[in-house]
Order: C-alpha cells, then sequence, then structure tokens
C-alpha cells in the first residue's frame, strides 16, 4: 500500500482531509490548536516534497449554508504561524469554479484552505456528486481526520472512489490505528482496560468486545453505582441506570467465563452534596448512606487499581473514575494516571482515549508520559466496539 512516506508528492495538489473543528471564543480566537498542530506533519510533508497542500475540514455545525462564524478565514492566520509563517490562502468555497482555479493555480509548497465543507448538506449526505466535485479540486486524497473517520461523509470516505491509486492515509490517522492496534489485536499481556464514566449504556459495547482481549478490566466512575446496585448494594443518591442493572449481572458472568477479572471499587469517597464544599466520608461502595452520592473511590480501592496496573504491560483508559474536575474528588482519578505513568516508564503501552480522560492527563500534567494519547473520541469509541471505520476502510480498500 502507498503511504505517505513513499508517495511522490512532486508537481502534485494532495487534498487533505483534516480535523480543524476547533473550539473558539466570541472574538474567534482559538482556544485550542490541538487537532491543527495534530496535522502539521502529513501538511509539512507534501510541501517539502514538492506538493501543494490543500486543506479542507468542518467547522462547528452551520444549520444552514454559509455562516461567518463558522468560516474557516478564522483559522487561517494561526495555520500560518504554526508553519513557520509561509501564506495560508483561503477559498470563497470548498467547490465551485473559482475555488478549483485557486487550487490549479497552487505552485509546490503553498497551502490553499477550502471554505467549511459543511456549508454544504450534501457533505455530511455522503454525496457521491459533491464528493467528486471536492475531488476534481486535487491530484491525491489523504485522509488524516481520525476524529471523522467512523463518519461515511462525502469528504472522510465517499470521495476515495476518484482515487484509486492516489489514497493514503496521513500521520495522524496512521499512528491511531496502529497504536489502537497494539492495543486490541496484539497486546503484550498482561492487558488491562480501565472503563470510567457516568453510564454503562454508552460503554456497553466497548466492555462486550474488551471481554474478548482483555485480562483486567477495572469499572470505575458513575458506572460503579449501577454494578453495586445490581448485585444488591445499597448507593444512595449515587447515579445509576436502573433500566442496566440485569446487563450489569450479565457482564459480570461473561467476564467469569471469558476468565476475565472484573474489578470494582471497594470503598468509596460519598459526598452529601456535589460540591467542593460538601462533606465527605470513606464508606463501602455497596453501602452508601441515603441521601449521599459516591463522587470518587476510596483509599483501599486505589491501593487496588494500582496493583493491576503496575503489574501491566497494556493499559487502555477511558473514562475518569471520579468527578476529577473538582480537587475534592480527583484523587482516584489523578491516581490512576501516576500508576500508568510508572507503568509506562517500565515498558508498559499506555493508551489513554476519550475526551474525559484526555483532559484529566492535561490536567495533571502527564500526558506525555503516556505511550499514546488518542484525540478522537467518537471514532475512537466505535474502533474499540470492534466496528469498521469508513474513513478507513476507504483507503483500505
Amino acid at each position: 500500500m502507498q503511504t505517505i512516506e513513499n508517495y511522490d508528492f512532486s508537481g502534485k495538489k494532495a487534498l487533505i482531509r483534516v480535523d480543524f473543528n476547533v473550539p473558539l471564543d466570541e472574538n474567534f480566537v482559538i482556544t485550542d490548536d490541538t487537532r491543527m498542530t495534530a496535522a502539521l506533519p502529513t501538511i509539512r510533508q507534501v510541501i517539502e516534497n514538492g506538493g501543494a497542500a490543500i486543506i479542507m475540514s468542518h467547522l462547528g455545525r452551520p444549520k444552514k449554508g454559509p455562516e461567518d462564524k463558522f468560516s474557516m478565514r478564522h483559522l487561517v492566520a494561526h495555520l500560518s504561524e504554526l508553519l513557520g509563517g509561509i501564506e495560508v490562502k483561503i477559498a470563497p468555497d470548498c467547490i465551485g469554479e473559482a475555488t478549483k482555479n485557486m487550487a490549479d493555480a497552487l505552485n509546490a509548497g503553498e497551502v490553499l484552505v477550502l471554505e467549511n465543507l459543511r456549508f454544504h448538506p450534501e457533505e455530511e449526505g455522503g454525496d457521491a456528486e459533491f464528493a467528486k466535485q471536492l475531488a476534481q479540486n486535487g491530484d491525491c486524497w489523504i485522509n488524516d481526520a481520525f476524529g471523522t473517520a467512523h463518519r461515511a461523509h462525502a469528504s472522510t470516505a465517499v470521495i476515495a472512489q476518484y482515487f484509486p491509486n492516489d489514497k493514503l492515509f496521513g500521520y495522524l490517522v496512521d499512528s491511531e490505528v496502529k497504536s489502537l492496534d497494539k492495543v486490541l489485536k496484539a497486546p503484550k499481556r498482561p492487558f488491562t482496560a480501565i472503563m470510567g464514566g457516568s453510564k454503562v449504556s454508552s460503554k456497553i459495547t466497548i466492555i462486550e468486545n474488551l471481554l474478548n482481549s482483555v485480562d483486567n478490566l477495572i469499572i470505575g466512575g458513575g458506572m460503579t453505582y449501577t454494578f453495586m446496585k445490581a448485585q444488591g448494594g445499597k448507593i444512595g443518591g449515587s447515579l445509576c441506570e436502573d433500566d442496566f442493572l440485569g446487563l450489569a449481572l450479565e457482564i459480570l458472568k461473561k467476564a467469569e467465563q471469558k476468565g476475565v477479572k472484573i474489578i470494582l471499587a471497594v470503598d468509596i469517597v460519598e459526598a452529601d452534596d456535589f460540591a467542593e464544599t460538601a462533606n465527605t466520608r470513606i464508606v463501602p461502595s455497596n453501602n452508601i448512606s441515603d441521601g449521599w452520592s459516591g463522587l470518587d473511590v476510596g483509599p483501599d480501592t486505589i491501593a487496588i487499581f494500582k496493583k493491576v496496573i503496575s503489574e501491566s504491560n497494556t493499559i487502555l483508559w477511558n473514562g475518569p473514575v471520579g468527578v476529577f474536575e473538582m480537587e475534592k474528588f480527583a484523587n482516584g482519578t489523578k491516581a490512576i494516571g501516576d500508576a500508568i505513568v510508572e507503568a509506562t516508564s517500565k515498558g508498559a503501552f499506555s493508551l489513554v482515549g476519550g475526551g474525559d480522560s484526555v483532559a484529566a492527563v492535561n490536567k495533571f500534567g502527564i500526558a506525555d508520559k503516556m505511550s499514546y494519547i488518542s484525540t478522537a473520541g467518537g471514532a475512537m469509541l466505535e474502533y474499540l466496539e470492534g466496528r469498521v471505520l469508513p474513513g478507513i476502510a476507504a483507503v483500505l480498500d
């Protein structure tokens, strides 16, 4: 398969689908440019090897056609800065004659940003004619938007058919897929997954898929209490999905049949209010006081979690184990982060993914001590569920 490393970009216009869906403040200043910096290696590979880069992305959720607040023009100056000051041009649209003329006129080393793809409903509709018009702007197509790889949109998947011999993964997509495969397809054992967050319902398919590959499954966060209640525990006012009590028991049974060790909290920090000022107590995880709620794991649980993590060679972390946004309930999540850092320093492969886990490792300043941080959100979760992602399949087909 052709890779971005061995493809000859000289004289080519490379259409690069990136994920520049970045947050902007009310003055259109970018408040977090992580997604932009992640795409730089791919853009540089094109422009430093004789090609011109044509960048396409969506931004925000425009409702009906062009809206200035969702215009890609707000990103152009910052992209120019990130690329060392080279001029970055902006097209009036992502398709059409004026845009095609601008694309055709590009010289090697130049960069053009197309206007927001989602100004056209055909983008999300996966319209083939729209994809064809996009394709006319370039000679090859690079998918470097893992964050949208689970969508069969015109620019993320459908467009591939117009580049049968000239479709490639960018560096970001390539590293995401390789890192996830390292965890899912060829983990060094023992393999431990830590699933946190509030709802069993949103993680159920992932948990079921992971039972086929993990040795240990640590379940934390709000999900804990659904499992506790299912086993007859008292959970006070803690988060619980009553519709999933039967399913929680089924998961425990399946895990036992597959020889997977499920590790749940044994003690928790209960609070009489969802606030920093709350009164707190350490209680058994299956005996929470009426009117109180579990907001973090207790010291005995932290010790158990840390031991399991320290003995692991592959670690997947998706979701915090407490309300880490509040200092008072951040201990458990921070302890997990520190334990993963330590295991990684001793040679374990650690992958952190999902918005809240990424926010946690950034908050605690340990992101650079993990083997890999996936910023993809939905796409990563669907990959963990074992689904085929259209944006990945389109390049491999």
